[in-house]
């Protein structure tokens, strides 16, 4: 007599299957052909700037009888003539002090404006928006007389605090907008909770809102900048009576005389000038992009 056993039930066979290829990558055709299409719209960009640092480097001959971007031998003595012969040394540190009180001026101005413009509905709040955007089609020449009489009259005329004031003076629309823009899209329960705690509208905006718009701060710094640093008609008419007050672009100018110019040492005083703002372009692009995402999306 035999006794059945029971057998165990078998596990189904597990199927291996093998790793799916990488795809590839889409839109790299696309990619490619946009580079090849930027690429030399970057380089025709770029030339002007090459060719002025190349020619800060060669000699007056060289720079119209070569069309080379590199000298044949760097004359490097351009950069001292420039600096200490055509004082652009004084220069210089004369712009670093203006554009530093004037940016500091502008962004809390602006930011303040901004800040008022984009959280707060007011009567009248459209058609200042309007007149504000308007400025933007207004030359700076027309507004030149009444700048520098009003400066006469607040005794600031000839020194460098009436420059500073001037420079800061003006509407900076794109700043505010900038500002307008990026504080709309941050959430109203941040103020709501500022106020509970028992903030009012200056705390709220000095210790709240503003701490949290740095990328907006760092746009409207370089914008700023390449304004006030590559400012010429008011330093030039507000320092016509002291030289010794001009700014770099001013001082640039100089080279230019009335029977020859100075190409070499006007390339080496311009390449002097610009350095600084590719510098701080370059340190703060990230935070440029970020603002002017953040003015968009809001």
């Amino acid at each position: 007599m035999t006794i059945p056993t029971a057998t165990e039930p078998t596990a189904p066979a597990q199927t291996i299957t093998a790793p799916a290829p990488p795809r590839k990558r889409r839109g790299w055709r696309r990619e490619i052909i946009v580079s090849l299409i930027l690429l030399p719209i970057c380089l025709i960009w770029i030339y002007p700037f090459l060719w002025m640092v190349g020619s800060s480097l060669k000699t007056d001959t060289e720079i119209f009888g070569s069309v080379s971007i590199l000298p044949e031998q760097a004359q490097w003595e351009n950069y001292t003539r420039a600096w200490y012969e055509a004082n652009i040394g004084p220069y210089f540190w004369n712009t670093i002090f203006i554009t530093v009180f004037t940016i500091a001026i502008v962004v809390v101005t602006t930011a303040m404006i901004g800040y008022v413009i984009g959280r707060y509905p007011f009567p009248g709040r459209k058609v200042l928006v309007v007149l504000l955007i308007a400025t933007l089609f207004l030359p700076e020449g027309y507004t030149i007389i009444p700048v520098f009489d009003l400066i006469n009259q607040l005794g600031l005329s000839g020194s460098l605090w009436g420059i500073i004031l001037a420079e800061s003076g003006g509407a900076h629309v794109i700043q505010i907008m900038l500002f307008a823009g990026y504080f709309r899209q941050l959430p109203n329960e941040l103020e709501e909770a500022a106020r509970i705690d028992g903030a009012g509208f200056v705390r709220t905006f000095w210790t709240v809102m503003l701490p949290l718009a740095k990328p907006a701060i760092a746009t409207a710094i370089i914008l700023a900048l390449m304004r006030v640093w590559n400012s010429f008609l008011i330093p030039l008419v507000l320092t016509l009576a002291q030289p010794e007050l001009r700014t770099l672009a001013v001082g640039v100018y100089s080279f230019q005389g009335e029977n020859m110019t100075d190409w070499s040492g006007m390339a080496a005083a311009s390449t002097i000038a610009l350095m600084p703002i590719v510098i701080i372009f370059l340190l703060l692009q990230r935070y440029f992009v970020e603002g002017v995402a953040g003015a968009v999306r809001g």
